[in-house]
């Protein structure tokens, strides 16, 4: 189905004034990566003048071709070493209360790249002894023990995002599942932690789906959901199939609280890491942190 010219509503900031300058420069300095750029995301103007933005760590380049994403994809460079170092210094220069990581997917390594995300965590967390750490991490293949290592390093959220019904993962994902990603949920859910996932609306979804995508995070123990409008990167990435209006985001937030979600960020142009730091203090994540 063709879509119509993005509506109104879907209006970004542009990236402008020196918060965003400088956030610029700090990640230019370290040499590091953001999803901000690698996935075009349409608030990096709003957090980037905020003096945030959400560290990709394992490099820019994916294992994976999910058709829904914009970051690159192909054969990973060779670790980088000294990027745990790296991030930790980043997140000083930023001020962050709150820090978000990501990667990419790095399945041409034996872990997955767990190791290299446990060493950013600590080394973030050394440096940074009073943040609040979030990861959005990939399912490691499904390998608890590998997802174990992450956990062990004890972040403060964990965060893997189900992206769409079940229905349309193979299309979308690829080589995710939808049991695989609510079984990793409900893994760091058993462990204690407080979890997070985000789906896309306006990809093929029909709305019984959704509700049961809701339902099955819900019942998985997820505490913070998020949930956006699907925005296609290039044209040989997944078309977008409509536009889903903002009274339908506030529907699903209903709905999700509803069942049991705690905190719901629903809206057109809601990311994982959109407010994040304020999702967090919804769980005291900010001062158990700073203690």
């Amino acid at each position: 189905m063709k879509h119509t010219r993005k509506p109104k509503w879907l209006r970004a900031k542009l990236p402008s004034g020196p918060g965003y300058r400088q956030v610029q420069n700090i990640v230019d300095d370290n040499q590091l990566h953001t999803v901000c750029e690698s996935a075009r995301c349409p608030n990096l103007g709003e957090c980037w003048s905020r003096g945030t933005a959400t560290l990709m760590i394992l490099g820019e380049v994916c294992t994976r071709s999910c058709t829904f994403c914009a970051v690159q994809s192909g054969k990973p460079p060779e670790l980088d070493l000294g990027e745990p170092a790296r991030v930790a210094v980043a997140v000083a220069k930023m001020n962050l209360k709150h820090c978000v990581l990501t990667s990419v997917a790095r399945d041409d390594l034996k872990d997955g790249g767990a190791k290299v995300w446990a060493n950013v965590i600590r080394a973030v967390r050394h440096r940074n002894p009073g943040v609040a750490i979030e990861v959005l991490t990939p399912d490691f293949q499904g390998d608890l023990n590998h997802l174990d290592l992450v956990l062990d390093a004890n972040p403060d959220i964990f965060n893997h995002n189900l992206e769409t019904v079940d229905r349309l993962q193979k299309p979308i994902r690829k080589t995710s599942t939808y049991k695989g990603t609510l079984s990793v949920l409900s893994h760091a859910k058993s462990r204690g932690f407080t979890t997070k996932s985000g789906i896309m609306l306006g990809i093929g979804e029909k709305q019984d789906e959704i509700r049961q995508a809701i339902t099955d995070l819900a019942q998985a123990g997820v505490n913070i959901l998020t949930i956006g409008q699907y925005l296609q990167p290039t044209p040989e990435h997944a078309p977008i199939v409509r536009w889903a209006p903002p009274e339908e985001f506030d529907s699903w937030k209903e709905f999700a609280l509803s069942v049991g979600i705690e905190v719901v960020e629903s809206g057109p142009l809601v990311r994982s890491s959109y407010h994040a730091e304020e999702q967090s203090d919804r769980f005291g994540v900010e001062e158990a942190a700073s203690a």
